[in-house]
């Protein structure tokens, strides 16, 4: 079977007829953009699915770049999703971490808990008791506690760094956060923006519609008025 074409008003190309689209099926904005590079296309002229995504697309940089002036790479992003159909949001990658970034989390996190406190306070106890009661004259570290100051000062000295680098990749993470929730946000927003003119064009399709049908059962009620006075004259 031979596949059914269309030739479209605004290329001169052929379709195939199932990516049909007349115009004045389109919101009345999206019109009135293609008649800005097209004079010519009607309401009754059509254009293919490409052809309108490709048109849908330049609808919208242009809205954006009135809205929020030069368009940036993110903004690229949200349009290009919306002629690919596809998502912005991302999974995080924690499969990519490094083997440093790993014991730097795992650091932040026990170095920030309540049982590193207590754990380091039982054995800063335990070293002090040891040195002051148990072992007396045959304490290895006596008071003041060299060694034990040279141990938490070791320990503060990388623990500090280690915590500086996890938070340090906490903030690329919300930042990489904020950024996904722009491109969401600016998405749905565009997404909103057609399905209200579409939702627009619809009803004032619909509206006319019904009008049209009105007028024509008008029409025939007349024609029936007249034809039961041609009868009746008779």
């Amino acid at each position: 079977m031979e596949l059914q074409t269309f030739v479209s008003d605004l290329s001169q190309h052929n379709f195939p007829l199932s990516e049909r689209v007349v115009g004045k099926v389109l919101p009345h904005p999206m019109l009135a953009f293609i008649q800005k590079q097209y004079p010519d296309f009607t309401a009754e002229h059509s254009l293919s699915v490409t052809e309108l995504s490709y048109y849908r697309e330049k609808y919208l940089a242009e809205y954006l770049a009135k809205e929020v002036g030069e368009i940036s790479s993110l903004e690229e992003t949200v349009l290009n999703s919306l002629k690919n159909k596809s998502i912005v949001s991302e999974n995080d990658a924690q499969d990519a971490l490094t083997f440093g970034q790993k014991i730097a989390d795992k650091v932040a996190t026990f170095g920030g808990s309540w049982y590193f406190i207590i754990s380091f306070g039982v054995f800063i106890a335990i070293w002090i008791l040891s040195n002051v009661l148990i072992l007396m004259q045959r304490a290895f570290d006596p008071y003041p506690f060299i060694l034990l100051n040279l141990i938490l000062s070791c320990i503060a000295a990388l623990q500090a760094p280690v915590i500086m680098m996890s938070q340090n990749r906490q903030e690329e993470k919300d930042r990489d956060r904020a950024k996904q929730d722009y491109l969401v946000n600016l998405k749905s927003e565009l997404e909103i923006r057609i399905l209200h003119e579409k939702i627009d064009h619809l009803i004032l399709h619909q509206n006319q519609e019904m009008l049209d049908m009105l007028q024509t059962h008008a029409k025939i009620l007349e024609e029936l008025l007249a034809y039961k006075k041609q009868e009746m004259a008779k």
